[in-house]
């Protein structure tokens, strides 16, 4: 799996911001709000990687149990598949 391009991430105050640009803002129009796993995970898919490598870099990243990553990683791949963001 892997974010389509067209996207960028800007830190805006305390959060992190995805927003479409170029072609892509005329598809969706809006922003999405990034915590910081999300972020971590939106760095990660901007290539190519397996539901498993994410699970695993997320558990290497921040110590949590490979079920919390899993739920973590689904909910998150979910939005993006939800919103046709994702390869």
């Amino acid at each position: 799996m892997k974010i389509k391009k067209g996207f960028c991430v800007r830190r805006v105050g305390e959060e992190n911001i995805a927003v479409p640009v170029g072609e892509r803002s005329k598809q969706f129009r809006g922003m999405i709000k990034l915590n910081e796993t999300g972020n971590f995970l939106w760095d990660f898919f901007t290539k190519e990687h397996t539901v498993g490598e994410a699970v695993k870099a997320l558990c290497d990243e921040y110590e949590v149990d490979a079920e919390t990553a899993e739920q973590d990683v689904a909910r998150f791949i979910s939005v993006l598949t939800e919103n046709g963001f994702a390869e």
